[in-house]
């Protein structure tokens, strides 16, 4: 059984970019790619903290991008492509709070170190310190109000969770 979450991450931060793309320019999308991944690697650490849990979800499969299309009202890709299967509906909502909200940010950044996934705490900076540029690149992709509809499914499980997990911290 694999226990990575590349396919999840992937398709989730793909799904992300294309509802809430970056400006024109090679360099804005590519800052832009690299703060969605890494929003997204964090909510699918949190999401999917063992790798028991990662088992089980490739045993099981993602929800799919169809809701997520729904709630921002379009289908981006209408003729379902496959990659779109393997979109984490609670990964991108969790990315999009994440994204839209740094007291969030820096909870679930804590929240990492109980997860057997903290190696992937070093990775990300551009999420984390945002310079000027990325800011730029992610303007669509880090505004709260567009990203409220995503953001709402399931914030309150994250901010559970955080709360939970950062009160057990030493």
């Amino acid at each position: 059984m694999p226990t990575d979450l590349t396919s999840v991450i992937a398709a989730s931060a793909r799904w992300l970019l294309a509802a809430y793309p970056a400006p024109a320019g090679a360099l804005s999308k590519a800052l832009a790619e690299a703060q969605a991944r890494q929003a997204v690697t964090l909510a699918a650490a949190l999401r999917y903290p063992t790798g028991l849990d990662v088992q089980l979800l490739h045993l099981l499969g993602p929800s799919g991008a169809q809701r997520l299309d729904w709630v921002t009202g379009c289908d981006l890709y209408p003729d379902g492509d496959a990659w779109r299967t393997w979109v984490d509906e609670t990964v991108v909502s969790w990315a999009a709070c994440l994204l839209a909200d740094c007291s969030l940010l820096a909870l679930a950044y804590q929240a990492l170190t109980a997860t057997e996934h903290h190696a992937a705490a070093s990775g990300l900076q551009r999420l984390i310190n945002p310079n000027a540029r990325d800011t730029d690149a992610a303007a669509l992709l880090r505004h709260p109000d567009l990203l409220e509809g995503i953001a709402t499914l399931y914030r309150a499980q994250l901010v559970e969770l955080l709360t939970v997990d950062n009160a057990a911290l030493p």
